[in-house]
């Protein structure tokens, strides 16, 4: 299993036999049940996640009890509570399988050592960081500046095997609407395509 985390990292920057193995040492394998919590709120995030298999949804609770999801993680896809995770404080986030799934762990302090090892190390964890806001920017921005609409039609675009593997209530917490709503665009969406 630890050969899909070796292709995943040389995406970004290239590794010799000898740093693909150290690498691959400092991650623990681990199997979620499906509602199984990997972080939860008050508690040190421990961990970054990489998904080998399976999906994830963090989301926070409002004071009313809402719900509302941060993002999703889907095979080849990483997760945590990220404030938690790299200032050491604790959570505010829930992180929760979404099915049976299977990933592998990295601890924050293996973390900082393979910074210190390697700069191949430390640049792929700053790419990583740059992708991270880059896309919270596209998000922040689309929920400014698109109906929901829009919203819905680009996410359905951009991940369609998020689409198929999350439940609706998620989705539409993610999007910024009802789950009620978002039935109505994919009915009329539906509609459209017949």
């Amino acid at each position: 299993m630890t050969n899909k985390i070796i292709a995943y990292i040389d995406k970004f920057v290239k590794l010799t036999q000898e740093e693909k193995e150290l690498f691959s040492s400092c991650f623990k394998e681990k199997k979620i049940k499906k509602r199984q919590f990997v972080v939860q709120p008050n508690f040190i995030a421990k961990h970054r996640h990489y998904v080998l298999q399976g999906a994830f949804r963090a989301y926070v609770v409002a004071d009313e009890r809402q719900e509302h999801t941060i993002t999703f993680a889907i095979d080849d896809w990483w997760i945590t509570d990220y404030n938690s995770y790299i200032f050491q404080q604790p959570a505010t986030m829930f992180v929760v399988a979404l099915e049976d799934s299977i990933i592998l762990q990295l601890d924050y302090e293996k973390e900082q050592e393979l910074k210190l090892q390697n700069h191949k190390f430390e640049t792929f964890f700053r790419i990583m960081a740059e992708r991270g806001l880059a896309s919270q920017q596209r998000r922040i921005i689309s929920n400014l500046t698109q109906t929901a609409e829009e919203r819905y039609e680009n996410f359905v675009s951009k991940y369609p095997l998020i689409i198929q593997r999350v439940p609706q209530y998620a989705l539409a917490s993610y999007l910024g609407m009802t789950t009620e709503f978002l039935s109505r665009i994919r009915n009329k969406r539906v509609l459209k395509k017949s």
